[in-house]
């Protein structure tokens, strides 16, 4: 490792991401105490692959992890013009996500690193998305409100640095892009749910539903989805044969209702922690409307906003190679040799 105490060095980290249907792959380099670039990075989506079948399929996704990590690895280096034996860590995501899934990421960086007797390092998933933002031409500075919304999660927190981060609230049933894909189903709409109900909510009335925002006036910081969908398949059942007439009004109504409850709990968290910065990240992050209006209401509150790059919202190997290499520039983690496949499908970021 080129560590001289806590002087960091140039080096070169290739992450890898398998941790549900996406495979992703980069290579990022730092340099001095600078944020670390991003050479190259190559996704492949399994998209196609499950609509078959209306949702992740575990098996066919490891599967597929298998065939994609080392044609899109190849693809990276060429790229960047750099070669295996100059990498000097290879990173990959540990968890959370599918075991399977993850254990083609871990398989492939120890045997990578064992290979060419290089360090590893195991990544947290949603880190890699807390930190995405700083892969942005407007990257965000600490401390920050994050707010970490995807299929699997929903939680905001509060981030002082580089693996300090303290949970201030979290979904206590589905979470926010949960809802977005349930809801899609109840009203028919193919997978994946979410991105083609935002699609069809751009032609529709956001006021002609009026449907719950859970927790809106709890108190605190966490959320609840369970009850929005119900009542989404209430209004469509109640909607019968006219259903299909007034979807994009049913979409968009519940499009308003979920990012309504995001953004109030996030202004709320800004104001309970009195920092001035928010950070919106993971897939869900990507929503039009969720990126509209915590951009006003904060501009309101002369508060920035940051989000990734809309490419780099769904899962990456960007954001895992990025998150590695803030952790080792940070010190707060050291890379090694013991290539152990250590997944870890369940892992609360607050662990970590």
């Amino acid at each position: 490792m080129v560590w001289r105490g806590l002087h960091f060095l140039h080096m070169l980290i290739l992450g890898i991401e398998s941790s549900c249907d996406e495979t992703g792959v980069a290579l990022v380099r730092t340099g001095g105490t600078g944020l670390p670039v991003l050479l190259s990075h190559a996704l492949h989506s399994q998209i196609e692959m499950h609509q078959a079948y209306g949702g992740v399929v575990p098996e066919l996704a490891s599967r597929d992890h298998i065939r994609r990590v080392l044609p899109l690895t190849e693809a990276v280096l060429e790229e960047s013009g750099c070669t295996l034996a100059e990498l000097d860590v290879v990173a990959y995501t540990r968890g959370p996500g599918l075991a399977g899934a993850l254990l083609v990421g871990a398989g492939v960086a120890c045997a990578l690193g064992a290979a060419l007797d290089k360090p590893v390092l195991g990544v947290h998933h949603l880190e890699g998305h807390l930190l995405s933002p700083f892969l942005s031409v407007d990257a965000p500075e600490f401390p920050f409100v994050a707010l970490l919304v995807s299929g699997g999660h929903t939680q905001l927190m509060r981030v002082d640095g580089v693996g300090q981060y303290a949970l201030l609230g979290e979904t206590i049933d589905d979470a926010a892009g949960e809802a977005f894909d349930k809801s899609a189903k109840l009203m028919g709409l193919g997978y994946p749910g979410g991105p083609a109900l935002s699609r069809l909510a751009q032609q529709g009335n956001p006021m002609a539903f009026k449907l719950p925002r859970p927790l809106l006036h709890s108190g605190n910081l966490d959320f609840s989805f369970s009850g929005l969908k119900t009542a989404v398949l209430t209004q469509a059942k109640k909607l019968g044969d006219d259903l299909q007439a007034r979807k994009a009004d049913l979409a968009a109504s519940t499009e308003a209702a979920i990012v309504d409850v995001l953004l109030k709990k996030s202004l709320s968290a800004l104001d309970q922690t009195g920092l001035n910065r928010l950070v919106v990240a993971g897939g869900v992050g990507a929503n039009r409307l969720l990126r509209e209006q915590p951009n006003a209401a904060c501009a309101k509150r002369r508060v920035r906003a940051h989000y990734p790059e809309l490419h780099l919202c769904t899962d990456n190997g960007a954001m895992i190679a990025m998150a590695a290499a803030m952790r080792l520039q940070a010190g707060v983690q050291e890379a090694n040799r013991a290539y152990a496949f250590d997944v870890k499908p369940r892992w609360p970021l607050h662990e970590l």
